[in-house]
């Protein structure tokens, strides 16, 4: 059967001062859906993103334990058992292998796709119909391990790579080999991936067999292996939770791309294959991201929230949490200041990167 598990890890700290440690970045309700309305958050998006694609008693959240009570209060849908609650965080490798765990062990023929909490994705009909096609390739060959590629905009270097092998028969040619995964990348490879037009973007998203991606991780990663083994026997027992936080802050700390994704192209064991996403994707992971996602004004300046007092002043990014609270800024360019009860952001747009050294330095308070 098809299930489906949300990462909604992360702590976000590039969207500070907003995202703070009880209320993360998939948590924040700062988004608009496209026909407007109350704010939502990154999460509630993508649980609505998956609509019919796999019934509702068979998709689940992965999310830190201290998370569990906003996210039932904000998506009331999801139970206490479609939760499945990080004591610590260990990288997505685990939170892969947790859902492959639980999956497998209710369901030994359990397929299902991870998805990401951080992603605005559009349009619904062509995410739908990419995910259906990646279910569908893992339901005939159990030993394929899906991935989904966005096609490039520009030489990035934050995200990985996936370049095409060749087209998969009976998949609407959206289906494909993939010959190599590439993380992250140097500029000059980059620019060579998006002028090849052989590579896609790692969109971060999967479709694996439970039993297969086990067996994945018995093979190259055999300590996360062993250790899920033994939450998987206890889970739905009486030592579950006991289980839990003893044996998963234990597990070491690493990614899917590096831990499963990159052995498995030397595996005779499993076959990789993407599926092209043909989507506007973005991932609003930093304030220059999610400003992209607001419409600016003939000055190039975009605000959402509180009300603002804007002159000679262009390419500025305004967010507050206070409808009561005005901004004013007067002759300046591309800033960001972000406004919150608690504390108050200004920065340079070109110095976005360094928010996590700001965010580093601050009293734990203020996280």
């Amino acid at each position: 059967m098809r299930y489906a598990m949300i990462m909604a890890g992360g702590s976000g700290t590039r969207l500070w001062p907003m995202s703070r440690a009880g209320e993360p970045k998939q948590l924040i309700r700062f988004m608009r859906r496209p026909g407007g309305g109350e704010p939502v958050s990154l999460l509630e998006l993508a649980a609505e993103r998956l609509g019919d694609l796999v019934p509702a008693d068979r998709q689940y959240i992965c999310t830190g334990e201290g998370y569990r009570e906003i996210i039932r209060e904000r998506l009331p849908g999801f139970t206490d058992e479609r939760i499945l609650g990080e004591p610590v965080p260990r990288d997505t490798v685990n939170a892969v292998g947790f859902a492959a765990a639980v999956f497998g062990k209710a369901d030994p023929d359990a397929v299902f796709a991870v998805l990401t909490a951080d992603h605005l994705i559009r349009p619904q009909e062509t995410f739908t119909r990419a995910v259906d096609v990646g279910f569908s390739l893992v339901e005939k060959d159990p030993t394929q391990l899906v991935s989904f590629g966005i096609k490039p905009t520009y030489p990035a270097t934050g995200f990985g790579y996936i370049e095409d092998g060749g087209e998969i028969a009976g998949t609407d040619g959206l289906g494909f080999r993939v010959a190599r995964f590439v993380e992250k990348p140097p500029l000059d490879k980059a620019r060579e991936y998006l002028a090849s037009g052989t590579f896609s973007w790692n969109a971060g998203m999967f479709v694996f067999h439970a039993g297969t991606f086990m067996e994945m991780l018995a093979r190259h990663k055999p300590e996360s292996f062993e250790g899920l083994m033994k939450i998987r026997d206890a889970w739905e027992t009486e030592h579950q939770r006991r289980v839990l936080e003893e044996v998963y802050p234990t597990l070491p700390k690493v990614s899917v791309d590096y831990a499963v994704m990159e052995p498995a192209a030397g595996d005779p064991a499993v076959s990789l294959a993407g599926v092209r996403m043909d989507v506007e994707w973005l991932d609003v992971g930093s304030w220059p991201s999610y400003g992209e996602t607001i419409e600016p004004d003939a000055a190039g300046n975009r605000v959402v929230g509180g009300g603002s007092a804007l002159h000679d002043s262009r390419g500025n990014l305004i967010v507050s949490s206070s409808d009561s609270h005005t901004v004013a800024l007067l002759g300046c360019e591309d800033l960001i200041v972000v406004h919150t009860p608690a504390a108050t952001l200004v920065m340079p747009r070109d110095r976005a990167q360094d928010l996590k050294k700001l965010h580093a330095e601050l009293p734990d308070d203020l996280k």
